[in-house]
């Protein structure tokens, strides 16, 4: 059988290069302190992340882990865009998704030692984080699991109703093989359903590359046979993704049915802390680490006069603050009792 990978992976990457040019922005456009926030936004992530990587070689955080690094742009572009009744769900690489809509460090930090002090209790980990305040619901483990629960979501919000609600789903390219996928996307058109469907291409679901798995990589095509609009953007551009996100949950909000986003972006890590990493050639990932998100905006930034040196220390200095704060709560939390064990697992015990 004839090897189609090689020269389909080259599709792949040139379509991703030609997304990267055809969505730059001037950051001057959008104003000083709106840039250093994304720039806050991106960077609390990255420290956070990195010191789960550290924590997790100390063992003190155990179990799956995987880490965002390098797409720090999706959620920094994304969820500032959302209100308060939005909902939000994530996949199991979701950490700064929580983060950055509102669930705190602390109890973030917490989870993932499995602290009682944590906002699924301890009893979720790094995978399942979780917040009923922020309108947080996981953190999903199953890939595209949590497709199905955002079209859930979207009908209840329809149905009581909640007008203006709309329900942010995050998934990488990897969901869009499985059937959930389909029949999600299905539903939420047939139903015209308020959810924004947030696709965090980032070329590999795991270790299988997509031009391995999909006849056709330009996942946008996708939606004809649905009827549903969407569009492509450069994921490792902060800007880019604002303002993509916000055009696209204005015309959720209005039209009141679903819109399809596919962000083109790289994780800089392995899949998880157990991947050797034995599928993609150290040379791609470092040509892909030139385009990262945090320092090609920042140069722009400074270059446009519109932060300096001082600032970016600054905000550094405040996102590791931040971390210490968090590993020293979760490092002072408590574990559960064991006599709590059987809470929540049935009504009896609740």
């Amino acid at each position: 059988m004839t090897d189609f990978a090689p020269t389909r992976a080259a599709e792949a990457a040139s379509a991703h290069a030609e997304a990267l040019q055809r969505y730059a922005i001037d950051p001057a456009v959008h104003g000083r302190e709106f840039c250093l926030a994304r720039v806050s936004d991106m960077l609390r992530v990255r420290r956070m992340e990195e010191r789960c990587a550290q924590l997790y070689g100390e063992t003190k955080i155990r179990g799956f882990l995987h880490l965002v690094i390098g797409e720090e742009a999706v959620a920094a572009g994304v969820l500032p865009n959302l209100a308060p009744e939005d909902n939000v769900v994530a996949t199991y690489r979701e950490h700064g998704h929580a983060l950055l809509r509102g669930v705190s460090m602390k109890a973030i930090m917490a989870e993932m030692f499995g602290k009682q002090e944590g906002c699924s209790r301890g009893r979720g980990g790094s995978m399942h984080l979780f917040d009923r305040a922020t309108r947080f619901y996981g953190g999903n483990a199953i890939v595209g699991g949590g497709l199905p629960l955002a079209v859930g979501l979207a009908l209840a919000d329809t149905m009581l109703p909640r007008p203006g609600a709309v329900t942010a789903c995050f998934f990488g390219e990897g969901a869009v093989a499985e059937g959930a996928f389909h029949e999600s996307m299905n539903l939420a058109a047939l139903w015209r359903l308020p959810v924004l469907f947030v696709c965090e291409n980032n070329l590999y679901a795991m270790g299988t590359a997509l031009s391995r798995s999909e006849a056709q990589i330009d996942l946008t095509k996708k939606l004809a046979g649905y009827g549903m609009a969407g569009v492509q953007v450069n994921g490792m551009n902060v800007l880019a993704v604002h303002d993509a996100a916000r055009q696209a949950l204005a015309r959720v909000r209005e039209t009141r049915a679903p819109f399809f986003l596919e962000l083109h972006t790289y994780r800089f890590r392995a899949h998880s802390m157990f991947d050797p990493e034995l599928y993609r050639h150290k040379a791609e990932v470092e040509r892909w680490k030139a385009h990262g998100p945090i320092h090609t905006f920042t140069d722009k930034l400074k270059a446009s006069g519109l932060m300096t040196e001082a600032d970016f220390q600054r905000l550094d200095a405040a996102a590791t603050a931040e971390v210490d704060e968090a590993v020293a709560f979760a490092e002072a939390g408590t574990w559960e009792a064991v006599s709590d064990l059987a809470r929540g697992v049935s009504a009896a015990a609740s």
